[in-house]
């Protein structure tokens, strides 16, 4: 049986291009005489008309095209698995003024906190020099793209000489793409649910630096993933003891029943990078 063949502008091998099909449909729209019928919103193309696509009802393409994008682009570049670094986005670079405190006892906890910087770099730089030894298809850091600990981790990989992922979300502040994260992986999402997903789906390992609500918020999304066996175990590694044991008395939700004795297990305290990635190396056998 003959395959279906579609009218229209080609690639360089012959094959329908839709995207450059797309786009003579937008250019000859546009040329087109200016009337009452062509100038009505009802005649815009359905997938170029972003007050359309902005609709209530078209949540549910949105969600869908968020998805499908990151995946498609990572799929492309080759990407199978990933590091993630979670962590504050208000930690400053050593040397750095802490730009988001509001008073003194702040500026000198910030401040105290740019060890944690400096190891989320070196971490992240251990994981781009194993990441070479798979083409930087494996182990390839990701970080929400900001600034503070997401910086530092794609630093890290940058100075390691690896590509690292960027998932920036839209927020009144702090959004931006910092200058480490790769172009090419530099992504931007509306919807946290979505931002998730992309952050899990090729996680090998969690590492989560001390942070903020979008910090905890993470870290107990991929703890419950793990705990309820929704992905494969994997190593969950906090850096920073002290911090998390003063803002989160694990122990007491285990005395109290709500969750297994075992499951504060899935958890790994650390202070270096280098303890770290020796969780990493006996967890993987690298």
């Amino acid at each position: 049986m003959a395959k279906a063949t579609k009218d229209g502008p080609r690639r360089d091998d012959g094959v329908w291009d839709p995207l450059k099909d797309n786009k003579a449909d937008k250019h000859a729209a546009a040329g087109q005489p200016k009337t009452p019928q062509t100038e009505s919103p009802s005649y815009r193309l359905a997938y170029a008309d972003e007050e359309f696509l902005g609709r209530e009802e078209l949540r549910p393409v949105r969600l869908q095209l968020e998805l499908m994008k990151a995946e498609m682009m990572l799929t492309e570049q080759g990407i199978k698995s990933t590091v993630v670094l979670f962590g504050g986005a208000r930690i400053p670079a050593p040397g750095q003024v802490p730009w988001a405190a509001h008073n003194e006892v702040q500026r000198n906890s910030l401040t105290a906190a740019s060890v944690y910087y400096e190891e989320a770099r070196k971490f992240a730089e251990l994981c781009g020099k194993q990441s070479a030894a798979f083409h930087h298809q494996e182990y390839v850091v990701v970080t929400g793209g900001g600034p503070g600990v997401m910086e530092a981790g794609n630093r890290g990989a940058a100075e390691a000489g690896a590509p690292s992922i960027g998932l920036n979300i839209m927020l009144p502040h702090e959004q931006a793409p910092n200058r480490y994260v790769t172009p090419e992986l530099s992504f931007n999402f509306h919807y946290f649910a979505i931002r998730k997903m992309h952050f899990m789906m090729r996680a090998k390992a969690v590492a989560v630096f001390p942070g903020g609500f979008g910090t905890l918020d993470e870290m107990f999304e991929a703890l419950t993933l793990i705990q309820t066996k929704r992905m494969e175990r994997i190593p969950l590694i906090l850096f920073g003891e002290k911090f998390w044991r003063t803002i989160i008395n694990f122990e007491a939700l285990a005395e109290f029943g709500t969750i297994a004795p075992g499951d504060i297990d899935l958890i790994n305290f650390v202070e270096t990078a280098d303890e770290a990635w020796k969780i990493m190396v006996d967890f993987y056998g690298l």
